[in-house]
Protein backbone atom coordinates (compact mmCIF):
# COMPACT_ATOMS: atom_id res chain seq x y z
CA UNK A 1 0.00 0.00 0.00
CA UNK A 2 1.46 3.29 -0.37
CA UNK A 3 1.38 6.70 1.59
CA UNK A 4 -1.13 7.84 -0.79
CA UNK A 5 -3.96 5.35 -0.48
CA UNK A 6 -6.48 5.48 2.72
CA UNK A 7 -5.32 2.30 3.22
CA UNK A 8 -1.72 3.07 4.08
CA UNK A 9 -2.78 4.66 7.54
CA UNK A 10 -6.28 3.02 8.72
CA UNK A 11 -4.27 -0.25 8.89
CA UNK A 12 -1.56 0.62 10.87
CA UNK A 13 -4.06 2.58 13.14
CA UNK A 14 -6.64 -0.74 13.32
CA UNK A 15 -3.49 -2.77 14.05
CA UNK A 16 -3.17 -0.20 17.28
CA UNK A 17 -6.36 0.41 17.95
CA UNK A 18 -7.41 0.86 21.90
CA UNK A 19 -9.77 -2.00 22.66
CA UNK A 20 -11.05 -0.05 25.34
CA UNK A 21 -13.49 -2.89 26.31
CA UNK A 22 -11.13 -5.67 26.16
CA UNK A 23 -12.11 -8.45 28.07
CA UNK A 24 -9.08 -9.07 31.39
CA UNK A 25 -9.72 -12.87 32.76
CA UNK A 26 -9.43 -10.92 36.54
CA UNK A 27 -12.11 -8.79 35.73
CA UNK A 28 -14.99 -8.34 37.84
CA UNK A 29 -16.89 -9.83 35.29
CA UNK A 30 -20.62 -8.60 36.04
CA UNK A 31 -19.06 -5.08 35.80
CA UNK A 32 -17.44 -5.88 32.78
CA UNK A 33 -20.42 -7.24 31.35
CA UNK A 34 -22.89 -4.12 32.37
CA UNK A 35 -20.04 -1.63 30.83
CA UNK A 36 -19.59 -4.12 27.44
CA UNK A 37 -23.17 -4.32 26.77
CA UNK A 38 -23.73 -0.51 27.17
CA UNK A 39 -20.70 0.15 25.23
CA UNK A 40 -22.83 -2.20 22.61
CA UNK A 41 -25.65 -0.94 22.64
CA UNK A 42 -24.04 2.87 21.74
CA UNK A 43 -22.30 1.12 18.99
CA UNK A 44 -25.33 -0.30 17.48
CA UNK A 45 -27.50 2.79 16.90
CA UNK A 46 -30.50 3.99 17.89
CA UNK A 47 -32.71 0.88 18.39
CA UNK A 48 -36.47 1.56 16.60
CA UNK A 49 -39.07 2.11 19.05
CA UNK A 50 -41.24 -0.62 20.13
CA UNK A 51 -44.77 -1.25 18.10
CA UNK A 52 -47.27 -3.54 19.22
CA UNK A 53 -46.06 -6.95 16.91
CA UNK A 54 -49.52 -7.22 15.02
CA UNK A 55 -49.12 -10.55 14.22
CA UNK A 56 -51.35 -11.75 11.14
CA UNK A 57 -51.25 -14.95 9.83
CA UNK A 58 -51.11 -15.71 5.90
CA UNK A 59 -51.45 -18.98 5.65
CA UNK A 60 -50.61 -21.89 6.68
CA UNK A 61 -49.67 -25.46 5.72
CA UNK A 62 -48.78 -29.48 6.54
CA UNK A 63 -46.03 -31.57 5.25
CA UNK A 64 -44.70 -34.87 6.26
CA UNK A 65 -41.84 -33.46 8.28
CA UNK A 66 -43.69 -30.14 9.60
CA UNK A 67 -46.30 -27.63 10.08
CA UNK A 68 -45.63 -24.41 8.52
CA UNK A 69 -46.98 -20.78 9.42
CA UNK A 70 -46.41 -17.93 7.07
CA UNK A 71 -46.77 -14.95 9.13
CA UNK A 72 -46.03 -11.49 9.13
CA UNK A 73 -45.18 -9.22 12.77
CA UNK A 74 -44.36 -5.51 12.92
CA UNK A 75 -40.96 -4.83 14.08
CA UNK A 76 -41.25 -1.21 14.18
CA UNK A 77 -43.70 1.41 12.58
CA UNK A 78 -43.69 1.26 8.74
CA UNK A 79 -41.20 -2.10 8.85
CA UNK A 80 -42.67 -5.54 9.00
CA UNK A 81 -40.54 -8.84 8.91
CA UNK A 82 -42.00 -11.60 6.71
CA UNK A 83 -41.69 -15.04 8.39
CA UNK A 84 -42.02 -18.65 8.52
CA UNK A 85 -42.24 -20.78 11.45
CA UNK A 86 -41.89 -25.25 10.65
CA UNK A 87 -42.94 -26.63 13.75
CA UNK A 88 -42.22 -30.68 13.75
CA UNK A 89 -45.03 -33.11 12.88
CA UNK A 90 -43.20 -36.00 15.00
CA UNK A 91 -42.35 -36.07 18.38
CA UNK A 92 -44.89 -34.55 21.18
CA UNK A 93 -42.89 -30.75 22.31
CA UNK A 94 -42.46 -28.35 23.49
CA UNK A 95 -39.85 -28.21 20.67
CA UNK A 96 -36.48 -26.15 21.05
CA UNK A 97 -36.36 -23.32 18.28
CA UNK A 98 -33.39 -22.20 15.70
CA UNK A 99 -33.91 -18.76 14.68
CA UNK A 100 -32.21 -19.29 11.02
CA UNK A 101 -30.50 -16.36 9.04
CA UNK A 102 -29.45 -15.67 5.81
CA UNK A 103 -26.52 -14.24 4.42
CA UNK A 104 -25.96 -12.59 1.29
CA UNK A 105 -28.64 -14.72 -1.05
CA UNK A 106 -31.49 -14.43 -2.66
CA UNK A 107 -33.84 -14.21 0.54
CA UNK A 108 -35.15 -16.50 3.39
CA UNK A 109 -36.35 -19.08 0.66
CA UNK A 110 -32.70 -20.66 0.98
CA UNK A 111 -33.44 -21.51 4.73
CA UNK A 112 -36.57 -23.03 3.93
CA UNK A 113 -34.94 -25.26 1.01
CA UNK A 114 -36.70 -23.26 -1.73
CA UNK A 115 -34.57 -22.49 -4.67
CA UNK A 116 -35.90 -19.85 -7.21
CA UNK A 117 -32.72 -19.61 -9.67
CA UNK A 118 -29.37 -21.62 -10.58
CA UNK A 119 -27.71 -19.51 -7.93
CA UNK A 120 -30.24 -19.99 -5.19
CA UNK A 121 -29.31 -23.99 -6.09
CA UNK A 122 -25.71 -23.14 -5.58
CA UNK A 123 -26.11 -21.69 -2.09
CA UNK A 124 -28.08 -24.89 -1.04
CA UNK A 125 -24.74 -27.03 -1.48
CA UNK A 126 -23.35 -25.06 1.40
CA UNK A 127 -25.45 -26.60 3.32
CA UNK A 128 -27.43 -23.33 3.88
CA UNK A 129 -31.42 -25.14 4.40
CA UNK A 130 -30.98 -24.00 8.01
CA UNK A 131 -34.71 -24.73 8.90
CA UNK A 132 -35.44 -28.11 7.14
CA UNK A 133 -31.96 -29.24 8.89
CA UNK A 134 -33.58 -27.89 12.15
CA UNK A 135 -36.60 -29.45 11.85
CA UNK A 136 -34.82 -33.11 11.07
CA UNK A 137 -33.10 -32.64 14.23
CA UNK A 138 -36.08 -32.78 15.81
CA UNK A 139 -36.42 -28.59 16.52
CA UNK A 140 -38.84 -25.65 15.52
CA UNK A 141 -37.78 -23.07 13.17
CA UNK A 142 -38.10 -19.50 12.79
CA UNK A 143 -36.81 -18.02 9.50
CA UNK A 144 -36.85 -14.36 8.93
CA UNK A 145 -36.34 -11.80 5.93
CA UNK A 146 -33.21 -10.36 6.86
CA UNK A 147 -33.88 -6.19 5.99
CA UNK A 148 -32.47 -5.43 3.01
CA UNK A 149 -32.57 -9.10 1.54
CA UNK A 150 -35.01 -10.90 -0.77
CA UNK A 151 -39.20 -10.01 0.08
CA UNK A 152 -37.40 -6.78 1.77
CA UNK A 153 -35.37 -5.50 -0.93
CA UNK A 154 -34.65 -2.20 -1.66
CA UNK A 155 -37.62 -0.76 -3.74
CA UNK A 156 -37.12 2.56 -4.12
CA UNK A 157 -37.97 3.57 -8.44
CA UNK A 158 -35.69 3.47 -10.07
CA UNK A 159 -34.50 6.84 -10.84
CA UNK A 160 -32.49 6.75 -7.27
CA UNK A 161 -30.23 4.39 -8.01
CA UNK A 162 -27.20 5.73 -9.83
CA UNK A 163 -25.23 1.97 -10.88
CA UNK A 164 -24.78 0.42 -7.24
CA UNK A 165 -25.63 -3.27 -7.40
CA UNK A 166 -25.66 -4.13 -3.22
CA UNK A 167 -28.42 -5.00 -1.62
CA UNK A 168 -27.51 -3.54 1.43
CA UNK A 169 -25.66 -0.38 0.44
CA UNK A 170 -28.13 2.38 0.70
CA UNK A 171 -30.25 0.96 3.53
CA UNK A 172 -26.72 1.01 5.63
CA UNK A 173 -26.40 4.73 4.28
CA UNK A 174 -29.46 5.80 4.94
CA UNK A 175 -29.72 4.41 8.59
CA UNK A 176 -26.64 6.15 9.64
CA UNK A 177 -28.36 9.24 8.56
CA UNK A 178 -30.36 8.38 11.51
CA UNK A 179 -28.24 7.47 13.91
CA UNK A 180 -28.62 3.39 13.61
CA UNK A 181 -26.60 1.27 12.08
CA UNK A 182 -28.35 -1.91 9.42
CA UNK A 183 -26.74 -4.33 11.92
CA UNK A 184 -28.46 -3.01 14.85
CA UNK A 185 -31.93 -3.30 13.24
CA UNK A 186 -31.61 -6.35 12.12
CA UNK A 187 -30.81 -7.61 15.73
CA UNK A 188 -33.24 -5.44 16.62
CA UNK A 189 -35.75 -7.45 14.13
CA UNK A 190 -34.37 -11.28 15.72
CA UNK A 191 -35.47 -9.49 19.12
CA UNK A 192 -38.88 -8.94 18.08
CA UNK A 193 -39.25 -12.34 16.72
CA UNK A 194 -38.21 -13.71 19.61
CA UNK A 195 -41.18 -11.77 21.29
CA UNK A 196 -43.37 -13.02 18.15
CA UNK A 197 -43.00 -16.95 19.30
CA UNK A 198 -44.51 -16.52 22.82
CA UNK A 199 -47.94 -15.95 20.47
CA UNK A 200 -47.56 -19.85 18.89
CA UNK A 201 -47.93 -23.33 20.99
CA UNK A 202 -45.40 -25.90 21.26
CA UNK A 203 -42.26 -23.99 21.60
CA UNK A 204 -39.59 -24.04 24.35
CA UNK A 205 -38.87 -20.86 24.86
CA UNK A 206 -35.93 -21.08 27.61
CA UNK A 207 -34.06 -23.08 24.45
CA UNK A 208 -33.60 -20.48 21.47
CA UNK A 209 -30.55 -20.56 18.96
CA UNK A 210 -29.71 -18.22 16.37
CA UNK A 211 -27.77 -19.73 12.89
CA UNK A 212 -26.57 -18.46 10.27
CA UNK A 213 -23.59 -17.98 7.92
CA UNK A 214 -22.00 -14.90 6.60
CA UNK A 215 -24.35 -11.73 7.39
CA UNK A 216 -26.18 -14.13 8.82
CA UNK A 217 -23.63 -15.61 11.06
CA UNK A 218 -23.17 -11.67 11.75
CA UNK A 219 -26.67 -10.52 13.13
CA UNK A 220 -27.05 -15.10 14.72
CA UNK A 221 -23.57 -13.91 16.87
CA UNK A 222 -24.39 -10.13 17.85
CA UNK A 223 -28.38 -11.05 18.37
CA UNK A 224 -26.86 -12.97 20.93
CA UNK A 225 -24.56 -10.48 22.54
CA UNK A 226 -27.87 -8.21 22.46
CA UNK A 227 -30.60 -10.67 23.66
CA UNK A 228 -29.59 -13.02 26.63
CA UNK A 229 -33.11 -14.78 25.78
CA UNK A 230 -31.14 -16.49 22.97
CA UNK A 231 -29.13 -19.76 24.98
CA UNK A 232 -27.36 -21.01 22.40
CA UNK A 233 -25.64 -19.28 18.87
CA UNK A 234 -24.30 -21.28 16.05
CA UNK A 235 -22.44 -18.21 14.05
CA UNK A 236 -21.36 -19.94 10.59
CA UNK A 237 -18.52 -18.25 8.27
CA UNK A 238 -17.53 -15.18 10.65
CA UNK A 239 -15.81 -15.78 13.65
CA UNK A 240 -12.80 -14.20 12.83
CA UNK A 241 -10.63 -11.06 14.83
CA UNK A 242 -12.09 -7.74 12.75
CA UNK A 243 -8.17 -6.90 12.07
CA UNK A 244 -7.59 -9.95 9.91
CA UNK A 245 -10.93 -9.55 7.76
CA UNK A 246 -13.16 -6.51 7.92
CA UNK A 247 -9.83 -3.98 8.62
CA UNK A 248 -7.80 -5.34 5.27
CA UNK A 249 -10.67 -7.31 3.02
CA UNK A 250 -13.81 -6.46 0.81
CA UNK A 251 -16.89 -6.69 2.90
CA UNK A 252 -20.41 -5.23 2.68
CA UNK A 253 -20.76 -2.11 4.53
CA UNK A 254 -23.86 -3.80 6.70
CA UNK A 255 -20.95 -5.54 8.53
CA UNK A 256 -19.17 -2.39 10.32
CA UNK A 257 -20.04 -0.59 13.42
CA UNK A 258 -18.77 3.41 13.43
CA UNK A 259 -15.68 2.84 16.40
CA UNK A 260 -16.38 -0.79 16.60
CA UNK A 261 -12.19 -1.67 16.96
CA UNK A 262 -11.85 1.21 19.46
CA UNK A 263 -13.94 -0.38 22.14
CA UNK A 264 -13.84 -4.44 20.90
CA UNK A 265 -12.22 -7.33 19.13
CA UNK A 266 -14.83 -9.61 18.27
CA UNK A 267 -13.61 -12.03 21.10
CA UNK A 268 -14.48 -9.75 23.27
CA UNK A 269 -18.10 -9.61 22.36
CA UNK A 270 -18.42 -13.23 22.80
CA UNK A 271 -17.86 -12.03 26.89
CA UNK A 272 -21.31 -11.20 26.34
CA UNK A 273 -22.41 -14.10 25.75
CA UNK A 274 -20.81 -16.67 27.89
CA UNK A 275 -21.57 -18.54 29.37
CA UNK A 276 -24.46 -19.87 27.18
CA UNK A 277 -23.36 -22.01 24.34
CA UNK A 278 -21.15 -20.55 21.11
CA UNK A 279 -20.43 -23.08 18.47
CA UNK A 280 -18.23 -21.18 15.65
CA UNK A 281 -18.40 -23.18 12.38
CA UNK A 282 -15.45 -21.93 9.96
CA UNK A 283 -14.51 -23.24 6.82
CA UNK A 284 -10.53 -23.61 6.50
CA UNK A 285 -10.29 -22.38 3.15
CA UNK A 286 -12.52 -19.14 3.63
CA UNK A 287 -10.76 -16.30 2.13
CA UNK A 288 -12.93 -13.13 3.18
CA UNK A 289 -12.81 -14.22 6.58
CA UNK A 290 -9.40 -16.08 7.04
CA UNK A 291 -9.09 -19.31 9.33
CA UNK A 292 -5.91 -17.57 11.13
CA UNK A 293 -7.76 -14.74 11.89
CA UNK A 294 -10.46 -17.26 13.27
CA UNK A 295 -7.93 -19.46 15.37
CA UNK A 296 -6.46 -16.30 16.62
CA UNK A 297 -10.17 -14.86 17.93
CA UNK A 298 -11.05 -18.65 19.05
CA UNK A 299 -8.29 -19.05 21.53
CA UNK A 300 -9.48 -15.73 23.18
CA UNK A 301 -12.74 -16.97 23.12
CA UNK A 302 -11.84 -20.07 24.69
CA UNK A 303 -9.92 -17.89 27.34
CA UNK A 304 -13.07 -16.01 27.82
CA UNK A 305 -15.32 -19.31 29.05
CA UNK A 306 -12.77 -20.80 30.77
CA UNK A 307 -12.74 -17.51 33.22
CA UNK A 308 -16.83 -17.61 33.04
CA UNK A 309 -16.39 -20.95 34.49
CA UNK A 310 -17.68 -23.18 31.51
CA UNK A 311 -14.94 -23.73 28.79
CA UNK A 312 -16.66 -26.76 27.54
CA UNK A 313 -20.02 -24.39 26.39
CA UNK A 314 -17.75 -22.89 23.72
CA UNK A 315 -16.47 -25.12 20.55
CA UNK A 316 -14.63 -24.39 17.08
CA UNK A 317 -15.62 -26.81 14.35
CA UNK A 318 -13.67 -26.85 11.07
CA UNK A 319 -14.65 -27.54 7.81
CA UNK A 320 -12.38 -28.99 5.10
CA UNK A 321 -13.42 -25.97 2.50
CA UNK A 322 -14.81 -22.56 2.01
CA UNK A 323 -17.26 -19.93 3.32
CA UNK A 324 -20.04 -22.03 3.98
CA UNK A 325 -21.88 -24.42 6.74
CA UNK A 326 -20.47 -27.71 7.20
CA UNK A 327 -24.15 -29.71 8.52
CA UNK A 328 -22.71 -32.82 9.03
CA UNK A 329 -19.74 -31.91 11.27
CA UNK A 330 -21.90 -28.90 12.92
CA UNK A 331 -25.17 -30.23 14.40
CA UNK A 332 -23.79 -33.35 16.60
CA UNK A 333 -21.53 -30.46 17.95
CA UNK A 334 -23.89 -28.29 18.38
CA UNK A 335 -26.17 -31.08 20.44
CA UNK A 336 -23.09 -32.53 22.10
CA UNK A 337 -22.88 -28.45 23.81
CA UNK A 338 -26.22 -27.17 24.48
CA UNK A 339 -27.90 -31.05 25.78
CA UNK A 340 -30.69 -30.39 23.30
Amino acid sequence: MTSLSPEACHYPLSLNAPRRMRFHPDADLPAWRQEAYATLERLLGNMPARVPLNIRIEWEQDTDLFHETRFLYAAEANQDVPAHLLVPRSGTGPFPVILCLQGHTSGMHISLGRPQSALDEESLTGDRDYAIQAVKQGFAALVIEQRAFGERADSRPEEYHHGVDRPCWHATLAALLLGRTLLGERVWDVSRGIDALAHFPNLDLSKIATLGDSTGGTIAFYAACYDERITATMPTAYICTFRATLAIHDHCEDHYLPGLLNEFELSDLAGLIAPRPLIAVHGRYDISFPYSGTLEAYAEIEKIYAAFGAPENCQLVTGEGVHRFFANQAWPVFRQVTGW
